[in-house]
């Protein structure tokens, strides 16, 4: 599982600038998946191999601009709540301010790994100035500029340096299991459907805490089925009204995602799709997880129609198109209305991500329709693709197609290859992934 690490501070002290550095400097991640949105908040970091996922907390808080200490406030509790690791940028040409003082007071408490980085140190005279961020009492402060990419390579040793080590024999334990993270908007009725799964027998539920995320995973054994619910740490406790509940919802949204197999995202069906749906559908597709869309609430909806749910499952494969292969369904956690049906799609999407096309088949097959319509040619040389096969082990199902001019090969080709395996083998809820190489 990844572990999080969360950029905190006052304003305009370069938090956004500084994430947009450490997450392009990815060497080694594949090329970017189409149609997901890069979100400002949230990215993945690969640094000497070691893979680790990064929130700017500050991304969230409307207005920043006239950020509030209550604001900043909820940002750093947040970000202890949530992370493994914090990194609190602080301005080297502004020297320490009160805000400043304060952040450190929260986070000396915190007992979590804090790397203190002092910003727009753009030129070496700038460095001496950072003596005077020792008072902080959090260690040596890190001189970057996250303008011009100074000191962003110490930084990220040191990162990768204090992160917690993973407890690996509880990660295996659980490998063996489906892990399912329910996902949505506040509101959306999460609890209401844990709680009807798992019920009053709570007898049948085993939490194992404290593996290395703070997530939590329920077991649930019962009536033929074995898997894990994922419930992260705090995802239950009930918000002050003041919070801004979106901020806190995605984030949490976040450690759910990253540490289950299959994400169950509920819609609100009062409410249709908004564009925190939207959010957390594109975090559930940066990291390639499964997806069973569940529309909650059906119960309260006047017009149950074919018709009615037809449109229904249009927009909502609209909104989150390129992507449409995945299930919908239309459930009341209330009254338990296919409740049942929720977990059995989800354990179908498990086994779909786990499914394995023998190579015969796979270029018997496929080779039929890359003859029917082979990729167009491209200055006159003519793209011939020769051999497929499936990548073993890989975490989502991917396809290898061995061709004589791989870059040539353009992203609407793709998606041609891409529906036409669908259309032969259920991979129905899951993504995958295609890559083209040299023969």
């Amino acid at each position: 599982m990844g572990q999080l690490v969360a950029i905190v501070g006052r304003p305009n002290v370069g938090k956004s600038t500084l994430f947009n550095r450490l997450t392009q400097s990815r060497t080694a991640i594949v090329d970017p998946t189409a149609g997901t949105t890069r979100d400002r908040q949230y990215g993945k970091v690969d640094w000497n191999g070691k893979e680790f996922s990064i929130v700017d907390t500050g991304g969230w808080v409307v207005n920043s601009e006239d950020v509030f200490e209550s604001e900043i406030n909820r940002q750093v509790e947040l970000a202890i709540e949530q992370a493994d690791e914090i990194l609190f940028v602080v301005d080297a040409m502004n020297g320490v301010t009160d805000l400043d003082d304060h952040v450190a007071e929260i986070l000396r408490k915190s007992r979590k790994p804090v790397i203190l980085v002092a910003n727009k140190v753009d030129s070496n005279d700038w460095v001496y100035n950072i003596a005077e961020f020792y008072s902080l009492g959090l260690g040596d402060p890190y001189p970057v500029s996250a303008a011009n990419g100074y000191g962003t390579g110490d930084l990220l040793d040191e990162i990768i340096k204090k992160l917690p080590d993973h407890d690996s024999d509880a990660d295996e334990q659980l490998d063996e299991i489906p892990k399912f993270a329910i996902v949505g908007r506040p509101n959306a009725g999460k609890s209401s459907l844990i709680n009807a799964f798992i019920g009053e027998d709570r007898h049948i539920v085993t939490n194992i805490a404290g593996t290395t995320r703070d997530s939590i995973y329920t077991r649930y054994n019962k009536f033929g089925f074995d898997f894990y619910l994922v419930d992260t740490a705090g995802i239950r406790k009930k918000n002050k009204v003041s919070e801004d509940i979106e901020y806190y919802s995605v984030i949490r949204s976040i450690r759910a995602i990253e540490a289950s197999d299959v994400c169950i995202l509920m819609i609100d069906a009062t409410r249709g799709i908004e564009a925190q749906d939207v959010n957390i559908f594109s975090l559930i597709q940066k990291n390639k997880k499964g997806l069973v869309v569940v529309v909650n609430k059906w119960d309260l909806v006047e017009d149950k129609s074919t018709a009615a749910i037809k449109h229904y499952e249009t927009a909502i494969r609209e909104r989150f198109a390129p992507f449409t292969d995945f299930p919908i369904i239309f459930t009341s956690a209330l009254t338990k209305q296919r409740i049942f049906k929720v977990i059995e799609t989800a354990v179908h999407v498990y086994e779909n991500r786990r499914r394995v096309v023998p190579t015969s088949q796979l270029n018997n097959v496929l080779q039929e329709d890359i003859n029917a319509y082979p990729p167009p040619s491209n200055k006159g040389k003519f793209i011939k693709i020769k051999y497929i096969t499936m990548l073993k082990g890989a975490q989502v199902p991917t396809f290898i197609f061995f061709c004589n001019l791989p870059q040539w090969v353009k992203e609407p080709y793709r998606r041609y290859l891409e529906n036409k395996i669908r259309e032969h083998w259920d991979f129905n809820g899951t993504p995958v992934n295609i890559f083209m190489r040299d023969k």
